[in-house]
C-alpha cells in the first residue's frame, strides 16, 4: 500500500540503490524538519553511540613475501648455484658462470648497461655505494664513474678473482634491496649458461604475509597501516602494510576472463613472534578507518534528498518529521551520522 504524506513531499524508492531501503525525497516547503507523515514508517531504529570499524578480515600466507627472479645475462657454463633457503649478502656470490661470480649488491635500481669510466647516473651512485660499503675508498660517492671509481673496480674485481678491466660489465652484479634468501634455484650446476636463462628466485629474509584482496577491498590496505595478525596457534600480534601491488591474473582457460587481485604484504612488527613457523596460513584483520564515540544508524535508514544529500525520518510519537544528515563512516551496515536535534535513542524509521 503507497504511504499518505503531507501536502508538499513525495517519497519514492530508488531504482538499483546501492544501499536497499534508501529513499528519495522532495519538498516545497523551507525546512525539511517541519514536514510531517500521516503514517508511521513500516519498521524502526534507534540512533546508537558506538565505535565503527571499517575492518576487514583475510586469509594470509606466512613465508618471505615477494619473490624475484635473477635471470643470468652472461654466456659459459654454470659453475656454482646456490641451495635453497641460503641467505646471501652483499659481496656474496649469488652463482658462478666459469667460475666466476655474479655479485649480490644492495639498490632499488637493476642493472641495465656496462658500467665505465665516463657513465653518469643514479646506477653509478648505487655501485660506488656498494664499493664503499664493501671497503674500497680513493673514490667520491656520486653519480660520475671516473678514473677513481674504475680503479676501486679494478681493486673489486681482483678480490673477486674477475678480469681486472675497471668496467663491470651488464650481467656481473645482481643488485636487490638487502639480504636475500634463496627461494628455490631454477637452473643446475654444469648446464649452459644463457643470456635469459632463469637461475633462481629469492626473497627477503624477514618473515611476512601475503594476502590477496579484490580491488573493491584496496582501501583497506595503505601502506603502514597497522594489521593485526593471528597466528596459528590463536596469538595475536601486530604488523604494518609493507607493499601493495596490483597482479593481473591471466585465463585459466578459453572463454575466460583474466581477473585482478591486489597483492598485499604484511611485515611483523615482532620478527621473533613468528620464528617459529615456517610456512602457515594466518588470519588478517585490516582496517580501513575507525570512528569512535559517534552516533549511528542502520545505513536502511538513510533517505537520500532529491536536491542532495541524506536524511532521516524521526519518529515521535504519532507523527515524523525529516532531518537532513551529514554521514561519516559506513561499516557492518551501520553509518555514523551527524544532524540538528539527533541524539542517542532517538527513533528513526527504517522503510521497507
Amino acid at each position: 500500500m503507497k504511504r499518505k504524506l503531507a501536502a508538499g513531499i513525495a517519497v519514492v524508492v530508488v531504482a538499483g540503490a546501492a544501499t536497499a531501503g534508501m529513499l528519495v525525497f522532495t519538498q516545497t516547503q523551507s525546512q525539511a524538519g517541519d514536514a510531517a507523515a500521516s503514517e508511521l514508517p513500516p519498521s524502526t531504529a534507534k540512533v546508537s553511540r558506538q565505535t565503527l570499524n571499517d575492518a576487514r578480515e583475510a586469509d594470509g600466507e606466512l613465508g618471505y613475501g615477494t619473490t624475484t627472479t635473477v635471470s643470468n645475462r652472461l654466456p659459459g657454463t654454470l659453475t656454482f648455484v646456490p641451495d635453497g633457503d641460503a641467505r646471501i649478502a652483499r659481496g656474496q656470490p649469488l652463482y658462478k658462470v666459469d667460475d666466476k661470480p655474479v655479485t649480490l649488491m644492495y639498490g632499488s635500481m637493476p642493472a641495465y648497461r656496462d658500467l665505465a669510466d665516463g657513465a653518469e647516473g643514479p646506477d653509478v651512485r648505487q655501485l660506488e655505494e656498494n664499493l664503499r660499503d664493501l671497503g674500497y675508498t680513493g673514490f667520491t660517492v656520486d653519480d660520475e664513474f671516473t678514473s677513481a671509481t674504475a680503479t676501486a673496480v679494478t681493486n673489486w674485481q681482483e678480490d673477486q678473482g674477475l678480469d681486472e678491466t675497471g668496467v663491470v660489465e651488464l650481467g656481473r652484479v645482481v643488485f636487490a634491496d638487502g639480504e636475500v634468501r634463496v627461494d628455490t634455484v631454477e637452473a643446475k650446476q654444469g648446464e649452459p649458461a644463457q643470456p635469459g636463462q632463469k637461475v633462481l628466485t629469492h626473497t627477503g629474509v624477514a618473515k611476512a604475509i601475503t594476502v590477496e584482496l579484490e580491488p573493491a577491498d584496496q582501501r583497506l590496505a595503505k601502506k603502514d597501516t597497522e594489521v593485526r595478525i593471528e597466528l596459528p596457534d590463536g596469538k595475536e600480534i601486530t604488523g604494518r602494510v609493507d607493499e601493495v601491488s596490483t597482479i593481473i591474473q591471466p585465463a585459466e582457460g578459453q572463454g575466460q576472463e583474466a581477473s585482478t587481485k591486489v597483492e598485499v604484504i604484511v611485515a611483523f612488527d615482532d620478527q621473533q613472534a613468528a620464528e617459529s613457523y615456517a610456512l602457515a596460513s594466518v588470519d588478517v584483520t585490516f582496517t580501513a578507518d575507525k570512528r569512535e564515540n559517534v552516533l549511528t544508524v542502520p545505513v536502511a535508514a538513510l533517505l537520500a534528498l532529491a536536491e542532495g544529500g541524506f536524511g532521516v525520518e524521526v519518529v515521535e510519537g504519532t507523527a515524523t518529521r525529516y532531518v537532513p544528515v551529514k554521514t561519516g563512516l559506513f561499516a557492518d551496515g551501520r553509518v555514523e551520522i551527524t544532524g540538528d536535534g539527533l541524539a542517542e535513542g532517538t527513533v528513526v524509521g527504517v522503510p521497507k
